[in-house]
């Protein structure tokens, strides 16, 4: 098995030629023969300056290369795209493909024995990890790690949660514009990404979990000291892969790595975004989600980690607690702590090495949890025939059994056209629909699943109603609000036949999200839907074969053509 320099040589016919072209033009760069006859490890480079998430890369990116070195193998630094949530039109799910295959094809195209991927920003893990699942070279991963917290008038701030909940109280009034101006400053104060339980700390920590990153690589602040020794350690690691040839992701992306995520995304109260992601990446692998088990893992696992938006602390907290690996000792028998991990060994010799942190309050005993059981549910019903989701963890409890009367948006721009007309009809005790918001609907399928509580009612002392679309929702986001609606309004699923008016039905504790009009009328609304054309939108390039393959929320909105058997 040819490795190093030799790997993946261009094809000019002539090998020899191939490889002699190569050394002559890496040479360019300085290198000597003793750094090109060694192991080398690929590093992406995912900084942008439109990505404050990633702003502490150059500097992982060194401490990798130093640990590469130190271990004898020679690192290559080469960029991929960079993803940053709020810079993303229209939203960053729509690049996360884009994202995953940028990376495979760039692993495959260039000489590497082995690869380190670094990433935070919410789409960046699982596009990073759908790659190396692909590609099957030995991979570790260094998340980017979370901010540190912010602080206004005496409290502690996490963006996003509390950017969602501040900006609420300056829609309801509550806050005025000079204040909310002041604020804007403070929830962010450093590099890293959401330092609450949102995608990116939630995908940090199942990486964790599922082995693909060394023990604490989900929690360490990202301007610690510590980021930079364990990206030093991460490069040690992938220097020895390199020679050894393992263990490639196949090895640890397993059918127990994947519960174990499960588990580990419903006890910390992660992001509904996460299952999408989970699921994308099961598929790259002959592994599957199947969301029925997710739901009994949720009836099984209580929510252990009080960290915003289902609880009260942030990633800095649950990190000093004693992070995933004190998590992981709590759940006990509930993962399966013999799986292999990237860093040797297996989950359990890390719960074993897992500190004990004197009245720490962050992680809990299954005994006191946060929530008896998981964040997030699986519903079904005649509204959402492939399921649904709702984290109800971070719902209003008295809404979770609720029917009450459909106000329905046609897409987001109408939505927001008439969410604040004072002339709106609608009470609290309505349900808001939204469609057209789904993968191929929106497209991209975004984050505008948090719809916002109509002005008037916000003054009123409004702060949550039950919420309902084909979107996604930020993992930041907070309320009682169903989400990934399958399918999708935009392909005829049953959300394209709601009208204002009609009664819909929610009932968590059964799993069922119901439309309450007969069969015969729902059967003439089917009927009479307009046949599905492609859009304006995706004419051309990528945006046509986006809309064209994508699948739908329950088969992680990857591209159908990607899928492994």
């Amino acid at each position: 098995m040819t490795s190093g320099l030799r790997k993946g040589l261009t094809a000019y016919g002539d090998a020899g030629f191939s490889l002699f072209l190569r050394r002559a033009f890496i040479k360019a760069m300085g290198y000597s023969d003793d750094a090109l006859d060694r192991p080398i490890v690929g590093i992406t480079n995912t900084y942008s300056d439109y990505n404050p998430c990633h702003g502490n890369v150059p500097q992982l990116i060194e401490a990798a290369k130093r640990g590469v070195m130190l271990a004898g193998a020679m690192p290559m630094v080469f960029p991929t795209i960079s993803i940053h949530e709020s810079f993303a039109h229209p939203t960053s799910m729509f690049l996360r493909n884009l994202m995953a295959m940028d990376t495979e094809e760039m692993i495959r195209a260039q000489p590497m024995d082995a690869v380190i991927v670094i990433g935070g920003c919410d789409k960046t893990l699982p596009a990073q990890v759908m790659a190396a699942a692909s590609v099957d070279l030995p991979t570790i991963v260094i998340p980017v790690g979370p901010m540190v917290v912010g602080h206004h008038r005496g409290e502690e701030l996490g963006a996003c949660t509390d950017c969602r909940r501040l900006w609420s109280a300056h829609r309801a009034g509550e806050i005025d514009a000079d204040e909310i101006e002041v604020v804007n400053g403070r929830l962010a104060p450093s590099v890293g990404t959401c330092m609450v339980m949102g995608t990116a700390s939630t995908m940090a920590c199942m990486v964790e979990a599922m082995g693909l990153a060394l023990p604490m690589s989900a929690t360490i602040p990202a301007p610690h000291a510590e980021r930079i020794r364990i990206a030093e350690a991460s490069g040690r690691r992938a220097a020895a892969m390199a020679v050894s040839g393992e263990p490639r992701p196949s090895a640890l992306m397993t059918v127990s790595a994947f519960r174990n995520a499960q588990v580990v995304m419903q006890a910390i109260g992660g992001s509904t975004n996460g299952l999408i992601h989970l699921t994308a990446m099961a598929n790259r692998t002959p592994v599957r989600i199947d969301l029925e088990a997710f739901d009994a893992i949720g009836r099984e696992v209580p929510v252990l980690v009080d960290l915003k938006p289902s609880g009260d602390h942030y990633m800095e907290h649950f990190h000093h607690a004693g992070g995933v690996p004190k998590l992981l000792r709590e759940l006990g028998g509930l993962v399966d702590l013999d799986a292999p991990t990237v860093a040797g060994g297996t989950l359990r010799d890390i719960v074993a090495a897992a500190e004990d942190v004197p009245g720490q309050t962050v992680i809990r005993t299954a005994a006191s949890p946060v929530k008896p059981t998981g964040a997030m549910a699986v519903l079904h019903g005649n509204l959402a025939p492939r399921g649904a989701l709702i984290k109800h963890s971070a719902a209003t409890p008295r809404l979770l059994q609720h029917t009450g009367r459909a106000v329905v948006f046609e897409s987001i721009p109408d939505m927001a056209a008439r969410i604040d007309d004072p002339d709106l009809d609608v009470t609290a005790d309505d349900v808001l629909v939204l469609r057209q918001a789904g993968p191929k609907g929106a497209p991209g399928m975004p984050e505008a699943g948090y719809l916002p509580i109509p002005k008037k009612l916000g003054r009123e002392g409004v702060k949550d109603m039950v919420r309902i679309s084909d979107a996604r929702m930020s993992g930041t986001a907070f309320g009682t609000i169903v989400l990934h609606v399958t399918p999708e309004s935009a392909v005829g699923g049953p959300l394209a036949l709601v009208r204002t008016g009609d009664i819909i039905r929610l009932d968590v504790e059964a799993r069922r999200i119901d439309l309450l009009v007969d069969e015969a009328e729902l059967a003439s609304r089917t009927a009479a839907l307009p046949a599905a054309t492609r859009p304006d939108w995706a004419a051309r390039g990528y945006a046509r074969l986006y809309h064209d393959t994508v699948t739908q929320a329950d088969q992680g909105c990857d591209f159908d053509f990607m899928l492994a058997p």
